[in-house]
């Protein structure tokens, strides 16, 4: 299964871009995705951002992996 992650991207330079996400910072490849503007969210896989998104899937989607992660977590509780 392959995950896609939203990230944002706070600075460009080139065909490279530093994105964050829940406060950490990575280097980040934007060549297949050349309208990425800093401020936008793109979606990254293996390092690349292949899409960009508009804030509010973004924040959906986000939204939805907190949700999960606190299902795993509650379950490791449990020992389910």
């Amino acid at each position: 299964m392959c995950l896609a992650v939203p990230t944002k991207v706070v600075r460009i330079v080139e065909d490279e871009a530093e994105a964050e996400i829940g406060g950490l910072f990575r280097r980040i490849s934007v060549a297949f995705t050349p309208e990425a503007r800093v401020g936008d969210y793109v979606l990254i896989h293996a390092g690349f951002a292949i899409s960009v998104l508009d804030e509010n899937s973004a924040r959906e989607s986000l939204g939805l992996l907190e949700e999960m992660e606190a299902g795993l977590g509650a379950q490791k509780e449990t020992g389910s």
